[in-house]
């Protein structure tokens, strides 16, 4: 903690090791929400990926700590909370919302926004955000590649009471049932959620006993400390403006690239992103609203600052992001949103990290996959859904090789074991294995790409919505580009985004980008090359 930080925690009234005590007290209240969420749902989705977040915020709407969840889920988890300030929210309620333009990000994304009120008073607000296997749609898992509107993706809810008031809300209950494959799973998983948010409220309840009106002036002085200290970091960062550009591989409806542009602006303890020059919203299902953006921009500025730095409210003050209104980052509705928050927001995350490599050359790394290689396998008779975002390669860093299989930007879920996945559903796993050779070849290599084959063992549909099939993840400072990825059907290509029914045998394989070189390839150390071939991360 700087002098100055020291300086201006003592004028407020609070000293450093009461700050620390209570921030690490504040974190662990949102750790242990994830903690409840993730041990209390029913579906794999959540309980065995982890594919969901959670947060605490103050009266104001400000988030004061988070739970180091999903990237795209937290950053965008404000607009949700500001939704639910203008329904004058009460003691006892819970929210539920998913709507893209009202407070969500895409429909599978359900987000419930609970009251804190230990004493019966207003001190904050809980929110949990998971993603739901189905909420109806088109398709099973409700992200049909082919979307032109919002209307095939699912069931559409604004911010409303589940809770009003400590009374579950039944008609919404009823509402959500009756629109979606899988009835009894949502349930679950919305009680889960419901009482990951319960527990915020009684822990919080414990720290006002224990620290009484101090605890409300930590969500000052939390939030204060890490603007500071991010503010410090930019300041630090070469002022300038800094460009890049890069596309999507089609919007699901044509395969015309989709350009996203951006102008990357440090001035002084600041950071401007515009993303002028970005397309026009498209017909297809990559349109991602503003939140969207705004997250992958609050992930990198994480990523190029400290990360001890506590994530809040502060380390986004001095961050701004814009977007042309109608365009692909601030569509308007009824645009089909459900893959910008999957795919577009991985690359907002590339091109902005590629418009800062010049600036932080030291810190940036080459291209990594730049998908989530989303799968969805489910029948429409709402048996089953399942859901999957496969890891592939990280790019090279500037002192180190890109890391093997990984989830990459946006996501950090964890993959669903084979044996969960053959319990749960009629699925089998042929083959999930590291495909050699897909790093790109630098100083530094790029991580490797996955393979993963799984046999349906009955007629279902199969959807992808994924990316980096004919654009490579570029590399660095003359590292190599890393391979892109293929999606097959009984071992025959198909699109990046797609949406195909099968028969009960049929084969489905997702193999997955690898991630940029960082440096000239001549500069690679021997041994590191020899080591490469004695694990198999090259091919003789």
């Amino acid at each position: 903690m700087s002098d100055e930080s020291t300086t201006n925690d003592d004028r407020d009234g609070m000293d450093p090791v009461t700050l620390e005590i209570l921030r690490n007290q504040l974190e662990s209240v949102a750790a242990e929400m994830g903690h409840v969420l993730i041990r209390g749902a029913y579906s794999p989705n959540i309980k065995e990926r982890q594919d969901c977040s959670t947060a605490l915020f103050d009266a104001s709407g400000r988030m004061v700590a988070q739970a180091e969840h999903i990237p795209v889920h937290l950053g965008a988890m404000p607009d949700a909370v500001e939704t639910v300030l203008e329904k004058d929210p009460k003691p006892g309620d819970v929210f539920v919302v998913n709507d893209p333009f009202a407070g969500g990000t895409h429909l599978p994304d359900v987000t419930l926004v609970s009251t804190i009120a230990p004493a019966g008073e207003v001190l904050g607000f809980a929110v949990s955000r998971a993603h739901h296997a189905d909420v109806g749609g088109s398709t099973p898992g409700s992200m049909p590649p082919g979307a032109r509107e919002i209307y095939e993706e699912g069931l559409r809810l604004p911010a409303v009471r589940l809770v009003d008031g400590g009374e579950p809300n039944e008609a919404v209950h009823e509402l959500i049932r009756a629109n979606v494959r899988t009835p009894d799973e949502r349930e679950a998983d919305l009680r889960a959620q419901r009482a990951a948010n319960a527990r915020a409220e009684e822990r919080i309840g414990e720290l006002l006993d224990e620290h009484g009106p101090t605890l409300i002036s930590a969500f000052d002085a939390v939030i204060e400390y890490s603007r500071e200290r991010v503010e410090t970091e930019l300041a630090a960062l070469p002022d300038g403006t800094y460009r890049a550009r890069d596309v999507l591989e089609g919007d699901g409806v044509t395969d015309e690239d989709v350009p996203i542009e951006a102008a990357v602006t440090i001035d002084g303890p600041s950071l401007a992103v515009d993303f002028a020059g970005t397309a026009e919203q498209v017909a297809g299902n990559l349109n991602a609203p503003l939140s969207v953006a705004k997250s992958a921009v609050y992930f990198v500025v994480r990523a190029i600052t400290d990360p001890e730095i506590p994530p809040n409210h502060g380390c986004y003050e001095p961050v701004s992001v814009s977007a042309p209104n109608g365009s692909l980052l601030d569509p308007n509705p009824p645009a089909a949103v459900v893959g910008g928050n999957v795919e577009t927001s991985q690359r907002v995350t590339d091109v902005t990290l590629a418009a800062l490599a010049p600036a932080i050359p030291d810190v940036v790394p080459a291209g990594g996959q730049g998908t989530m290689n989303n799968l969805i396998i489910g029948d429409r008779s709402g048996e089953f859904t399942y859901y999957e975002t496969i890891g592939g390669g990280f790019g090279a860093r500037p002192g180190k090789d890109g890391m093997d299989g990984v989830q990459v930007g946006m996501t950090n879920t964890l993959n669903t074991p084979a044996e969960a996945m053959e319990l749960e559903y009629p699925l089998r796993v042929e083959r999930y294995a590291l495909r050699p050779s897909t790093g790109g070849d630098g100083r530094f290599r790029g991580g490797l790409g996955i393979e993963r084959t799984v046999t349906v063992e009955t007629d279902a549909t199969v959807s992808l919505l994924t990316d980096r099939r004919r654009t490579a993840p570029a590399g660095l400072d003359g590292g190599g580009d890393g391979a892109t990825g293929q999606n097959l059907v009984d071992g025959e290509p198909v699109p990046a985004k797609t949406s195909v029914d099968v028969a009960s045998g049929s084969t489905v394989s997702i193999r997955t980008p690898g991630g940029g070189g960082h440096g000239d390839p001549a500069e690679r150390d021997p041994e590191a090359r020899e080591r490469d071939r004695r694990d198999g991360k090259v091919e003789e």
